[in-house]
């Protein structure tokens, strides 16, 4: 008789089963719209966009059970840690860090922090949490996008009220951070070229991407050891430049059990993945042969949501979630994956916010 449940395994069960211990004796159910995104659109976008196949292996035999993608995933993960590079540092702890300054916001306590992510290196962020709380809550990263006044967006700073994430949630009970992207070197201004010359001259052999896995991770590290947060409960979230960053801290990061990606533009032809601050000219070459649902795919089966408007992701960002279903289906139960149009350009309108509080409050409750 078998004794031992795998990693993977306690991750596909704690979906179900920590949401029930975490809303108390009734089953949670899902999102009363899931269905709807995972359905193709009704115009699929066209010519047809063909994707290396996940569920089959390097022999081409068909992928049929967790077992066998569970050898598939840990090869996808080591093609694409090679391929964004890996910085050479350890994660041994969570960064120290210094409250700069501190405001009470109604009920949420906003802090200003400096940490380190890097040695020598240090960057800020945003602290939100409520000020009552009764016992650990669950934790979100809120990704800022490109604006000039980064932390300052999902802090509730600055910017419209729709894209402040970090004061949001932390209002609805969760405890947030928002940290810093590696591209502004100060809070109130975008320095591309300089930052990504200085880290390359630090790191020549890794990409930008691999620069903001780190520091995303680095902030999951920080907010995980935070004594008010239940560190078995982490989710991430990002509109735009955010939306790129939780894809990739997604698959790289099992304890993100909860992801909100809006606008990012999911494959590598979407948007400027070719950028020397993310991707570089390699995603245009004729033999790059991987795309995102891969990273996709790596998520199953933590509930990941993808957010289009038809700018940077929509309709045609259905066949890597089409892709990457078939993965998540192999866990059994309903898949926690979807894509949700609204069809309103490079934005979070107020449907996409309530799509976005719905998903968080039923996989993540507090």
């Amino acid at each position: 008789m078998r004794s031992l449940i795998s990693r993977r395994e306690l991750i596909a069960w704690s979906l179900g089963g920590a949401a029930c211990l975490a809303g108390g004796s009734r089953m949670r159910a899902d999102v009363p719209w899931l269905s709807q995104t995972q359905q193709p659109p009704a115009a699929p976008p066209h010519p047809s966009l063909r994707l290396p196949p996940l569920l089959v292996d390097k022999e081409g035999n068909s992928i049929s059970s967790v077992a066998k993608w569970n050898l598939r995933r840990d090869e996808l993960l080591a093609w694409w840690r090679k391929f964004i590079g890996q910085i050479p540092l350890r994660r041994d702890n969570p960064p120290a860090f210094q409250v700069l300054d501190e405001e009470k916001v109604g009920s949420v306590l906003r802090q200003h922090l400096r940490y380190e992510v890097e040695p020598g290196e240090t960057t800020e962020a945003y602290l939100l949490k409520p000020l009552e709380l009764k016992r650990r809550a669950p934790g979100i990263l809120a990704f800022h996008s490109t604006v000039p006044y980064s932390i300052l967006q999902p802090a509730g700073l600055a910017g419209p009220p729709q894209k402040h994430f970090g004061l949001t949630f932390a209002q609805a009970g969760y405890v947030t951070l928002c940290p810093r992207n590696y591209l502004w070197p100060e809070n109130d201004h975008i320095d591309t070229a300089a930052t990504v010359e200085r880290f390359h001259r630090r790191h020549p052999e890794c990409t930008g991407m691999a620069k903001m896995l780190w520091d995303a991770m680095r902030a999951v590290d920080l907010l995980a050891g935070l004594p008010e947060v239940d560190n078995s409960r982490i989710g991430a979230l990002g509109h735009s430049l955010g939306a790129k960053e939780v894809l990739y801290l997604s698959a790289f990061d099992e304890r993100i059990r909860v992801t909100v990606s809006s606008e990012g533009g999911i494959g590598t032809k979407f948007s400027n993945w070719d950028a020397p601050w993310y991707l570089g000219d390699a995603v245009k070459q004729s033999q790059f042969d991987h795309e995102h649902h891969e990273l996709l795919a790596l998520s199953a089966p933590r509930a990941f949501l993808l957010i289009g408007g038809d700018s940077s992701d929509g309709d045609a960002s259905w066949p890597f979630v089409e892709s990457a279903l078939d993965v998540y289906r192999l866990f059994g139960g309903t898949p926690k994956l979807g894509l949700f149009n609204h069809k309103q350009g490079h934005s979070v309108p107020p449907e996409a916010a309530e799509r976005i509080d719905e998903w968080f409050r039923e996989y993540l409750p507090t």
